[in-house]
């Protein structure tokens, strides 16, 4: 018996084919007209229907690229059920690069929407209604903010066992046990019972090459394990498993200032310890910031720049450090090859990193 067609937002893909899908959203005050580009790649066979969708907030860009990459895959050709694939969600903030909405609304904040709201509750009614309602996992990739830098992790509502698998599987160093915010896509696909994970990794309206090959890697890994894809041929190579982090705690600024950074991205820290130091201009006046548990430093602020209640470092809390240090070094070193090969420089945290 032939697959039925993949139908999104009044549009019909055929089994075994591709397809762009231009979803309508809304007018610029030019009234030129703006779409969500969804590409909707329809297997011959049944099986889950993914959806990996990025730039929910606009200056996210790592994920766009991630979705780029996957998209390139040959071996998309052997897909069983669904790849719907959402590269600009907040198509206004990615024109205008920033994190918002014109209205600065948090779009990752209006969800489940609603038909006659704001823009950003429109967009995510649009959104649901159009595109999440058809899918039955869900991938959302995300960066750190401006000028905040994240080490590639995984956040994920662990409860449920199926987003526990695509966590584990999807292979970054850090899985952050993390609750849902309301308003939020994850919180929203919770509710529908859609397992989700967040990835996030890298900084806004920055490429980082480590990061978006971790990304993809981590992508197709999940493809994998939902038997999307078929499994690579030959020995299946050893991999570190994830280490997962209870939760996690935002370090801020004490005092206002210019900070020098102590600690870098991905240091194994111990309750107490040194993170930086901030100053006045003068150095009359000069205070050290600690972490207040010990853990691993997943979130590092570049901006040297800090005002009084700023956030500068974000640590994930572990019990056992030790294997979370394994997890990092084995991160580092599966990398490290990769990026050389291709002849990329990685950006400053990555220079520390990889020390």
């Amino acid at each position: 018996m032939a697959r039925a067609p993949f139908e999104i937002a009044g549009a019909q893909v055929q089994p075994g084919t591709r397809e762009t899908v231009e979803v309508p959203v809304a007018k610029l005050y030019t009234h030129t007209p703006l779409h969500i580009p969804v590409e909707v790649v329809h297997g011959r066979r049944d099986g889950p229907v993914l959806m990996v969708c990025g730039a929910i907030h606009g200056d996210e860009i790592n994920g766009v690229e991630i979705i780029r990459r996957v998209l390139k895959n040959s071996a998309l050709r052997h897909l069983r059920g669904t790849l719907v694939a959402v590269p600009i969600v907040n198509i206004f903030g990615f024109v205008q690069r920033t994190r918002y909405l014109p209205d600065r609304r948090d779009l990752n904040r209006c969800f489940p929407g609603s038909e006659t709201g704001s823009l950003g509750g429109r967009i995510a009614y649009l959104l649901r209604t159009q595109i999440m309602e058809n899918v039955s996992h869900i991938i959302d990739l995300h960066t750190g903010a401006i000028h905040r830098f994240n080490l590639p992790q995984i956040r994920a509502e662990l409860k449920n066992p199926e987003t526990a698998r695509m966590a584990e599987a999807f292979g970054a160093p850090i899985i952050i046990n993390a609750g849902l915010r309301e308003g939020s896509l994850r919180a929203y696909a919770d509710s529908l019972d859609i397992p989700v994970i967040t990835f996030e990794g890298g900084e806004a309206l920055r490429f980082d090459e480590v990061v978006i090959a971790s990304g993809v890697k981590g992508v197709m890994r999940v493809m994998r394990e939902l038997e999307m894809m078929p499994a690579k041929k030959g020995p299946k190579a050893p991999r570190k498993r994830s280490e997962t982090a209870a939760n996690s705690v935002w370090v801020r600024a004490d005092m206002d200032g210019i900070m020098r950074p102590v600690a870098h991205l991905g240091q194994r820290v111990r309750k107490g310890q040194k993170l930086a130091m901030v100053a006045d201009p003068f150095g009359e006046t000069e205070e050290a910031i600690t972490s207040p548990c010990s853990g691993i430093v997943i979130c590092v602020n570049n901006l040297p720049l800090v005002n009084e209640g700023e956030a500068i470092y974000h640590v994930a809390r572990f019990d056992e450090l030790g294997e979370a240090e394994k997890a990092m070094d084995y991160f580092r070193s599966s990398f490290e090859s990769e990026v050389a090969e291709e002849a990329v420089v990685p950006v400053h945290p990555w220079d520390e990193l990889q020390k």
